[in-house]
Order: structure tokens, then sequence, then C-alpha cells
């Protein structure tokens, strides 16, 4: 029976009333959800983007380019991957140099991030173009961003040709992070970066922080009770 045949009339409606677990088992097997069949496409969404710095070195001028297929790969050594077309121009000094930076915008600076994705770094001066600071990197030779909030210096370990894209695969070398997003006791507070998400080609900005990993089987503290003051007699 599909959830919008329950109705006060039906037999099942105090079921659901009741026994609310009967109504998320009834969702679990599909009841009540509609599903169409598309063709196979990238939809996993959200994703993160980010302005990926290149260059600098070996001839190359400093060079940007907004990248959605990013992530993290391994943990030990930590490692991520990124994924460009092979006729964009980073991808000739990302394959030559071997290093690239990734720096992760916040919505301060969305419009940039946009911008550098739509023009190319061939005919452009994208930190001229945006207005972003370059400074120097603790390990590569490529610029950061001083104005990215976090910024992830990588050393191409391999390069993957899987189609319309090169997975770039590499070890994570050098991390800077911005003091603002920096608690009194030092923890990182990424819900203070303003940080961006990227969802079948539209921007957005992230919520609010719903919990850390595990807060679903994480236990309550138990309240103690305090026992009441005797009446005098």
């Amino acid at each position: 029976m599909h959830n919008e045949d329950v109705s006060i009339d039906t037999p099942d409606y105090f079921h659901y009333i009741c026994d609310p677990m009967k109504k998320r088992r009834d969702m679990a097997k599909g009841e009540g959800i509609a599903k169409q069949s598309w063709k196979p496409g990238n939809v996993l969404s959200p994703v993160p983007v980010v302005l990926v710095s290149c260059g600098g070195t070996k001839g190359w001028k400093p060079n940007l380019i907004t990248i959605a297929w990013a992530g993290s790969v391994c943990s030990e050594p930590p490692m991520l991957s990124i994924s460009v077309r092979p006729e964009r121009f980073s991808h000739e000094i990302i394959h030559d140099t071997g290093e690239f930076v990734v720096n992760v915008p916040s919505l301060a600076q969305a419009k940039a991030t946009d911008w550098c994705g739509m023009v190319s770094g061939r005919t452009v001066d994208k930190f001229a173009g945006t207005g972003l600071t370059p400074a120097a990197a603790l390990k590569v030779g490529c610029p950061i961003i001083l104005e990215c909030a976090l910024n992830i210096e990588c050393r191409v370990q391999q390069s993957l040709n899987l189609g319309s894209h090169t997975m770039f695969v590499a070890e994570v070398i050098a991390v800077q992070v911005s003091s603002t997003l920096l608690d009194a006791k030092g923890r990182l507070r990424l819900e203070k970066g303003g940080l961006l998400a990227f969802a079948h080609g539209q921007y957005f900005a992230l919520g609010r922080c719903l919990g850390r990993f595990g807060y679903s089987v994480q236990k309550r503290p138990r309240q103690v009770r305090r026992a009441s003051p005797r009446k005098k007699a």
C-alpha cells in the first residue's frame, strides 16, 4: 500500500501513527517513492569545488583552474585526486611539473571560482583577473591562493587516462590553514569558512553542521537528578 493511500479510514492509519518505524520500513521498501530511469551520467552530488593552482616553475607561468572532480583517495599516506581534461592548459602544466595546490574557496571567492573555469590561462592571467593573491607554498614550486582558507600542496604519484579526463593521483605533502578557521584551542572549524559545494552545474553554500562522525551512535550523558529537599516536620 502506498503512503498516499493511507487515510484515517484505512486500517493502516493507526499503524503509521502508533508505529513510525512501519512507515520507515515501507519507505525503505520503495513504497510511496516514485523513481525514473536516467541514462548514466555524473550526478553524484554535491561535490567540492576547488581552485587548483599550478605553474610558477619550469618556465610555466602561474595558473588557476576550477575543478569539481576532486576528492580524497587515501589516508596513509594522505592522497587526493583531481581530474582534468587533456585539452586544458593546466593539464600540460601539471603533467610537466608533477605538482599542484588544491585551494579551498569560500563564498567570498565564489564568483572568482566560476570565472576561472570560464577562461583559459593560455591567454589570461587569472591571478590578475580575479585579484587573488599568489603566495609561496611550503614544499612545491607553484603558488597557493592567499585568500583561500585551506591550501593543500600535492605531488603527483600517478596519472590515469580515463577517457574525457585524466585523473592525477597525488600525495599531500603540506597543508596551510588560515587562522580564521581555528578556535581558541587550535581545532579546525570548517563551519566558520563559508565553504562551497557544486551540484549538477550549480554552486551552493554549505549549511550548518549536523554533528561529528559517529554522532548517531553516541550515547547522551546521563543527567543526574538532584534529590528534592526534605520538608521540615
